[in-house]
């Protein structure tokens, strides 16, 4: 028998509502980034230009209401640089956006604050487990906190935010969606099978991870720079493969998160990079894994096909602006294929296949 149950200290796992309730909080969180990217996609992320945490729930419900609402904005860059002729109904549909951005915000800290507490009244937290999801609260409390400082960038002198803040934004979503998607998989596999791999394929699945970890995030820097934007076309750059060192900066680590050359150049191909990696795991899973990891294994490889697919598309469209489906779908599926490595990486561990027998000693 190879199977190994996961068992390690089931005793000091909370009950599985706990994991049910953090599979919900990962899907919101999901939705969350999901809406941001169309937030940002049109133009909305500025629209509201002061940060309330409790009354801000409430939205204009009168004209008088929308009226100061419309004139706040009218004092940022963004209005007076990009949507000067603007009028208060135009100025509706922006709001909307940012709006229902910053309450589904809201909504997930009450979806995660109140059952907590009941849980943890219950009895239903173990010791182990409370610094953990104590741990989630901080970061979501830090991630609204983290959204009005990238937003304030924007309300200075120029109508963008700051690239290095929203990869922040976007990084921090990622780190919290990745804990308790973690978390959520460790209480709902309890019990169940922990299937042998050789090491390389548990390692690859571990660089898998981080790996689409860093590309979420890095990107943040393709969103800020509209390095899509700057160079919509595919394979190349739109005149040369290679950034041209014409372009490159001073010092040379700024090529890395301010030179929308080189910002495209890496995102697409450590993009593809990943499929091409990924596409290898499932071969191995599809010929000789685990049968009952196989479908897991095999939806990873299409989806970063489909991942692929997806940020060719938005890039060739992006002239002139970024297409909003395109990009909001290419930002969902990366967090799916995030939880699709993260599960695979845990239903497995690495296994040292035996050796073949050497030849007898006389």
């Amino acid at each position: 028998m190879f199977l190994r149950m996961n068992t390690g200290a089931q005793a000091d796992l909370p009950p599985r509502a706990v994991g049910i309730w953090l599979v919900l909080v990962c899907l919101a969180i999901a939705a969350m980034v999901a809406i941001g990217g169309v937030t940002r996609l049109t133009g909305s992320g500025l629209s509201i230009t002061d940060w309330r945490p409790i009354t801000g729930a409430v939205p204009p419900l009168n004209a008088a209401d929308w009226q100061s609402e419309f004139e706040k904005y009218m004092g940022s860059p963004q209005h007076r640089l990009v949507f000067p002729d603007m009028t208060v109904e135009e100025f509706k549909g922006i709001y909307w956006w940012e709006w229902i951005h910053r309450f589904w915000g809201r909504m997930i800290g009450v979806v995660y604050a109140v059952p907590l507490a009941v849980f943890w009244l219950r009895g239903m937290v173990p010791g182990s487990w409370r610094w953990k999801l104590l741990l989630g609260l901080a970061l979501g409390g830090a991630q609204g906190a983290l959204g009005w400082f990238m937003v304030q960038s924007g309300l200075v002198d120029r109508p963008s935010v700051s690239a290095y803040r929203l990869a922040a934004h976007l990084g921090l979503a990622v780190l919290i969606f990745g804990l308790l998607w973690w978390w959520a998989l460790r209480v709902l596999r309890a019990g169940r099978a922990v299937e042998p791999v050789p090491g390389w394929v548990r390692r690859g699945l571990l660089l898998l991870g981080v790996l689409l970890g860093v590309q979420i995030f890095y990107a943040g820097f393709v969103a800020g720079t509209k390095a899509a934007m700057a160079h919509p076309a595919f394979p190349g750059l739109g005149g040369s493969f290679f950034p041209s060192p014409a372009s490159w900066l001073e010092p040379a680590w700024k090529n890395l998160f301010e030179n929308t050359s080189w910002i495209a150049f890496l995102h697409r191909w450590l993009g593809v990079g990943l499929a091409g990696g990924g596409g290898l795991l499932a071969a191995w899973f599809a010929a000789s894994g685990p049968r009952g990891l196989r479908p897991a294994a095999l939806l990873l490889a299409a989806l970063l096909a489909v991942q692929v697919g997806l940020g060719i598309l938005t890039t060739v469209l992006s002239r002139g602006s970024i297409p909003v489906l395109p990009g909001t779908l290419h930002q969902a599926n990366a967090l799916a294929l995030l939880a699709l490595a993260l599960l695979l990486l845990q239903a497995t561990r690495a296994s040292h296949l035996p050796r073949p027998p050497g030849p007898r000693k006389c």
